[in-house]
C-alpha cells in the first residue's frame, strides 16, 4: 500500500508557508488541559498523599492505599536486575558506562581569580541537593531514559534521585528498575502523571520536594512541569519526538526509511522529514518506505505518523537545505552524506546532529552516550540537551579588596545616581575611605 507522505520543494513560492504548516503538529486543547492539571496540582498540595492515591486508582487501574506501597524498595531493584537476562543487563551496563563517561567531560569546576588590588572574583558550582526524574511508561517502557536522566545527575554530584515511573496496573518493567539500579538512584516511586510531577514540585508526607525535575513525559507531564516551573527548576517542555534526515545519493534509501520509521512509531504526534538536493535521492527513499513498511509491527503508528507530520524536502541547493534545517531547529538532525562532517559545521539549530551514515539516531537513543532528552518543537534555537550542568548550580563569587573598591566605587555610585537611586550610591560611597584600623 503506497502511503501519502508530504512533498515540499524550496522552488515553490509557498514553500515557507507550507513548511509552517506542516512543522504546526495538531495537539489537544491546551486550555483545557491546563484546567486540568491545574485542579491536579492544587489537590495534591492540599491532600499529598490521599491525592497521590486517589489519582493513581483512578489513572493506573489499580487499588492502593499508602504512597508508602508505591515505593518501591533498592532490594527489588537488584532483584530486578537478576531476572532480566545476561544480554539485556549487558547493553544496560555498556549503555551506562558510555553515558557516564561522555557526561564526566561536562563536569564544571569552581573557578576565581584575583586582580592586581587583591579584589577576587569568581564562580562556585555546587550540585543541586535533590533532584526528581519523570520516566515514561504506559505504552512502553524506556530503561534508556532512566540512564539519559539519572546519570548526569549523579556526575554533577546530586545527593539523592527520586524517580516517578508510572505502573499501569501495579507493573513495572524490570528493565526500568535495573536502570535505576545501575544508576543509583536513590528511591523510585510507582507514580505517573501530573500528579507525579506535583508530589516532586511541592513535597507530600511520602514523597520528598525536590530541587530540579527532569525527563520527558506525555502533553499533562509536559503541562505540570510548566506550571510547577518557578517552585522547581525544569529541565524543558518537551513536545513530541522528532528527526530530520538530509540524504544524497551516498547512503542505502532502506536506511533513511528505516530511520524515518525509528522516529515515526514512537507514536501518531511524531515527526520525521527528510530532505535532499537530489530528487531520485527522495523517491528512491519513497519507494524504500513502501517496501519495508509491511515488514514493521508498528506498522500502523508509522503509518499515521508519516500521513500526519511526515515530510519529504526537495531543496535546490546546499544553502536553502541549510537555511531549512534551521528553519526546522530539529531535536535529531541526520546528516547522511558525503560532506556530513563539513555540513555539520555550517548548522545553528539542532538539538543532536548524527555525522554519517553510520550514526543513527537509534544509537544516540541508547548507547552512543550524550543524553537523548533533547529540546523539541524548534527550541534547539535556544535550548540544549540535557547534561550535567541541568543539575549543577552557578553562584558568583565578589571579594572586594579596600583597593579595589576606591575604583569600582566611585563608577558604583555615578550610575546609581544617575538611576536615582540613593541607598545604593551611598552604600558605595561609604566604602571610599582610607584604611580603619
Amino acid at each position: 500500500m503506497t502511503i501519502s507522505i508530504k512533498q515540499l520543494n524550496t522552488n515553490d513560492a509557498n514553500f515557507d508557508q507550507e513548511l509552517a504548516t506542516l512543522l504546526h503538529r495538531d495537539t489537544v486543547e491546551q486550555r483545557n488541559i491546563d484546567d486540568q492539571v491545574e485542579a491536579i496540582i492544587a489537590e495534591v498540595r492540599k491532600n499529598g498523599d490521599a491525592a497521590l492515591c486517589f489519582y493513581t486508582n483512578k489513572f493506573d487501574q489499580f487499588d492502593v492505599e499508602s504512597v508508602g506501597d508505591l515505593e518501591i524498595p533498592q532490594e527489588r531493584l537488584k532483584e530486578a536486575s537478576s531476572r532480566i537476562d545476561t544480554e539485556q543487563l549487558s547493553a544496560l551496563s555498556l549503555a551506562a558506562e558510555r553515558v557516564r563517561r561522555y557526561h564526566e567531560k561536562q563536569l564544571q569546576k569552581s573557578w576565581h581569580y584575583e586582580e592586581e588590588d587583591g579584589t577576587r572574583l569568581g564562580q562556585k558550582i555546587t550540585p543541586l541537593k535533590r533532584a526528581g526524574l519523570y520516566v515514561p511508561g504506559g505504552k512502553a517502557a524506556y530503561p534508556s531514559s532512566v540512564l539519559m536522566t539519572a546519570i548526569p545527575a549523579k556526575v554533577a554530584g546530586v545527593e539523592e534521585l527520586v524517580m516517578m515511573v508510572p505502573a499501569p496496573k501495579g507493573e513495572v518493567n524490570d528493565m526500568v528498575l535495573s536502570a535505576a539500579y545501575l544508576a543509583g538512584v536513590d528511591r523510585v516511586f510507582s507514580l505517573g502523571g501530573a500528579h507525579a510531577i506535583a508530589a516532586l514540585a511541592y513535597g507530600t508526607q511520602t514523597v520528598p520536594a525536590v530541587d530540579a525535575i527532569v525527563g520527558p513525559g506525555n502533553i499533562y507531564v509536559a503541562t505540570a512541569k510548566k506550571l510547577v516551573f518557578g517552585q522547581v527548576g525544569i529541565d524543558m517542555i518537551a513536545g513530541p519526538s522528532e528527526v530530520l534526515v538530509v540524504a544524497d545519493d551516498s547512503v542505502d534509501p532502506d536506511w533513511v526509511a528505516m530511520d524515518l520509521f525509528a522516529q515515526a512509531e514512537h507514536d501518531e504526534m511524531a515527526q520525521s522529514i527528510v530532505i535532499s538536493t537530489d530528487e531520485t535521492v527522495l523517491k528512491k527513499v519513497g519507494t524504500s518506505i513502501t517496501k519495508l513498511l509491511p515488514e514493521m509491527e508498528r506498522q500502523d503508528i508509522i503509518r499515521a505518523s508519516l500521513k500526519k507530520n511526515g515530510g519529504m524536502i526537495l531543496a535546490r541547493n546546499t544553502k536553502e537545505l541549510l537555511r531549512v534545517i534551521d528553519e526546522i531547529a530539529p531535536e535529531h538532525l541526520e546528516l547522511l552524506t558525503k560532506d556530513a562532517r563539513e555540513l555539520s559545521e555550517s548548522v545553528f539549530n539542532a538539538g543532536a546532529i548524527f555525522i554519517g551514515r553510520y550514526s543513527s539516531e537509534a544509537l544516540g537513543d541508547y548507547v552512543a552516550g550524550p543524553s537523548h532528552v533533547l529540546p523539541t518543537s524548534g527550541t534547539a534555537r535556544f535550548s540544549s540537551p540535557l547534561g550535567v550542568y541541568d543539575f549543577q548550580k552557578r553562584t558568583s563569587i565578589i571579594d572586594c579588596s579596600q583597593e579595589g573598591v576606591q575604583v569600582m566605587g566611585k563608577a558604583a555610585s555615578v550610575l546609581a545616581r544617575g538611576e536615582a537611586l540613593t541607598a545604593h550610591a551611598r552604600s558605595a560611597e561609604m566604602r571610599l575611605t582610607k584604611s580603619r584600623s
